[in-house]
């Protein structure tokens, strides 16, 4: 049974404090935003040059904290000392802060050292393992934001264009290169696989399916079967919507209660006004 606030939280969640680990852009905002209107007391461990500051001015003192990039050690330290009961991250963190303008302490260094595979999501799989062991609860980072979702069906207006068989074959590779770990996201054209999304991140693969300069471009965003809300949850901005445009692609399928359409509403309408489909789809098991 799920939680009145949100179906991604158990029955069972509590209104003490939530530390949100806030990344990069709009989706941390947007949920302070829906936390602060639950009532739920929010705590925010920011990032030094990656969370937005009208994000990190928008909290009092005392129940904000600012680390570097791979401080594990005092993130862990950070969610203690601002008592938070539940942790939730929203946000990315620059990819190539990986390999470069890393702060690894000496908690981080352990973690990396144990892990055969480094990448995204074995280094945040075993962040997320560090925070839970200390107590505090992982939530689903889909939380609180039910609405923002893509929903099955077209969510803009008028008659679906892109071919729905396209479409199927587009969704049936994704899913596998995103069971391979290669990325979640790939354009498609006719049955044929024109880029996919790997390291680089969403908006550069479409900007180089779009150097191709043909029609018919489908845009797929998808997930894996395994995959770890707590941390890996794919979006949808106004930022991907503005590079679709440019690289002339005209159609997007998400994955429906998977892939989150940040202020949802107004990106469906900008889309509309630029010619670009939305369309969610569901995975059947």
């Amino acid at each position: 049974m799920s939680h009145p606030l949100s179906k991604f939280l158990s029955d069972s969640f509590d209104q003490r404090p939530v530390g949100l680990i806030a990344g990069k852009g709009r989706y941390p905002i947007l949920t302070a935003e829906r936390l602060r209107a639950a009532g739920i007391p929010l705590r925010v461990v920011s990032f030094a040059g990656e969370t937005e500051q009208s994000l990190v001015d928008s909290i009092p003192e005392g129940e904000h904290i600012q680390i570097k990039v791979g401080q594990l050690g005092k993130l862990l330290k950070s969610l203690k000392k601002l008592n938070c009961c539940h942790a939730l991250m929203a946000g990315q963190i620059t990819p190539r802060r990986l390999f470069h303008g890393l702060h690894p302490d000496v908690k981080a260094l352990k973690i990396l050292n144990g892990l055969a595979i480094k990448n995204a999501e074995s280094i945040f799989g075993a962040i997320t393992r560090e925070i839970e062991s200390i107590g505090i609860s992982m939530l689903d980072a889909r939380s609180f934001l039910d609405d923002q979702l893509a929903t099955e069906g077209l969510m803009t207006h008028g008659k679906l264009q892109a071919a729905p068989s396209d479409i199927e074959h587009g969704i049936r590779i994704a899913k596998g290169m995103a069971e391979l770990d290669v990325g979640q996201g790939l354009v498609v054209r006719r049955g044929t696989v024109l880029a996919v999304e790997a390291y680089e991140g969403t908006d550069p693969m479409l900007q180089r399916a779009g150097t191709f300069k043909t029609e018919d471009l489908i845009f797929v965003k998808t997930v894996k079967r395994t995959q770890d809300y707590r941390f890996d949850v794919p979006v949808f901005g106004e930022r991907t919507l503005d590079v679709m445009h440019e690289s002339g692609i005209r159609s997007a399928a998400l994955e429906s209660d998977s892939v989150l359409i940040i202020d949802k509403q107004c990106i469906i309408e900008k889309a509309q006004s630029l010619k670009i489909e939305l369309y969610g789809f569901a995975t059947r098991p």
